[in-house]
């Protein structure tokens, strides 16, 4: 699966992942600065998800309408250490998950 790290995520959860992700991060990406609508629509093109902390993201777009499984992380903070907690729930997620 073709995973895409927002922004405002520690790109070192990444590893955190395994192998059977390939993962990429938005500034990777160079797509740093692209508004949630910009950044669904281009990543749709490229990836199978798109991680983020971005807690408004359902409420301001229609996801039912993406191509795209939108996973959002609800932690503290975005701290590695916060974060490293939800690897496991989000793996399994992301392999049941659906689109939109």
């Amino acid at each position: 699966m073709r995973l895409l790290l927002d922004e405002n995520i520690d790109r070192k959860l990444a590893r955190f992942f395994g192998d059977e992700h390939d993962i990429l991060t938005v500034k990777q990406r160079g797509w740093v600065g692209l508004e949630n609508g910009d950044l669904i629509e281009a990543a749709q093109e490229e990836f199978d998800a798109l991680a983020t902390m971005d807690r408004g993201i359902p409420h301001q777009q229609n996801l039912r309408a993406v191509n795209l499984i939108v996973l959002v992380l609800e932690a503290p903070s975005n701290r590695l250490a916060d974060l490293t907690p939800l690897i496991e729930p989000a793996k399994a997620v992301l392999l049941s998950a659906s689109l939109g």
